[in-house]
C-alpha cells in the first residue's frame, strides 16, 4: 500500500513511517496540514493517516476539504482527544476511522489494512450494479439513472453502493453505521436519515418508480418497485 502520514511531531512521524516501510508499505510524510492536503490531492494514496492537531490546517479541515473535492481516499485520524464527541466530530468531518493516542502500532496497521480492503474491489466481486434503470460503476464511481449521470458525494456513493450490493434485502441502521460510516458505536444522531433523504432526492426524484424504500422498524432496501 501507499500511505501518507500527516503528522507534525517529527519523532512520531519518523517512527511511524519507518514502521510502515518495515511492514512492506510505501510511506510518505507531510509535516503540516497544508502540505498534507496538497500531497493527498496529487498523490495516489491507498490510505491517509492524519493527526488531528496540525499547524497551518488542522486534520479535520484537511479531510473535510478533500471530501469536498470528491477525494475519497480512506482516512484514519490520530488524536490525543479520545472522547466519544471527539470521535464523532472526526467521523462527521469525513474520517473513516479514529484512533486515540497513545496507540499500539499493531492496531494502527490492522486498521489501515481494514480501510484498504474496504476500498478495494475484491476479485470475483462485480464492478458494477444495476437495479431497474439505475446503474453504479464501482471503478469509475459513476452513477446514472435512465442514462442521466447523477453526481454523488463520496459518502452518498458508499451508501448507495452498499444498498445496491444488498438489493432486495433489508439493510439495518447498524449495518449502515458499521459499513458505510465505520461507526462501531451509536452516535445518537440522525446522520443516516439525512443521507438517505439526500440520496433519495437525487436517485428517485422525478421518477415514477422509487427504488430506495424505507422498511418501517427495520431499515432500508433498494429494489425495483415494479416487482
Amino acid at each position: 500500500m501507499r500511505i501518507l502520514v500527516v503528522e507534525d511531531d517529527q519523532e512520531a512521524a519518523a517512527y511511524l513511517v519507518k514502521a510502515l516501510r518495515e511492514a512492506g508499505h510505501m510511506a510518505d510524510h507531510a509535516p503540516d496540514g497544508l502540505e498534507g492536503y496538497a500531497l493527498a490531492r496529487e498523490g495516489n494514496y491507498d490510505v491517509l493517516v492524519v493527526d488531528r492537531m496540525l499547524p497551518k490546517l488542522d486534520g479535520l479541515s484537511v479531510i473535510r476539504s478533500l471530501r469536498e473535492q470528491e477525494i475519497d481516499t480512506p482516512a484514519l485520524i490520530l488524536s490525543a482527544l479520545g472522547q466519544v464527541d471527539d470521535r464523532v466530530k472526526g467521523l462527521r468531518a469525513g474520517g473513516d476511522d479514529y484512533l486515540p493516542k497513545p496507540y499500539a502500532f499493531s492496531e494502527l496497521l490492522a486498521r489501515i489494512e481494514v480501510l484498504s480492503r474496504r476500498r478495494a474491489v475484491p476479485a470475483g466481486e462485480p464492478t458494477s450494479y444495476r437495479i431497474a434503470d439505475l446503474e453504479l460503476d464501482r471503478l469509475s464511481h459513476r452513477v446514472t439513472r435512465g442514462g442521466q449521470e447523477i453526481v454523488l458525494q463520496p459518502r452518498e456513493f458508499r451508501l448507495l453502493e452498499y444498498l445496491m450490493r444488498h438489493a432486495g434485502q433489508v439493510v439495518t441502521r447498524t449495518m449502515l453505521l458499521e459499513n458505510v460510516w465505520d461507526y462501531h458505536f451509536d452516535p445518537q444522531t440522525n446522520v443516516i436519515d439525512v443521507h438517505v433523504s439526500r440520496l433519495r432526492s437525487k436517485i428517485d426524484k422525478g421518477h415514477e418508480r422509487p427504488l430506495i424504500q424505507t422498511i418501517r422498524g427495520a431499515g432500508y432496501m433498494v429494489r425495483d418497485g415494479a416487482h
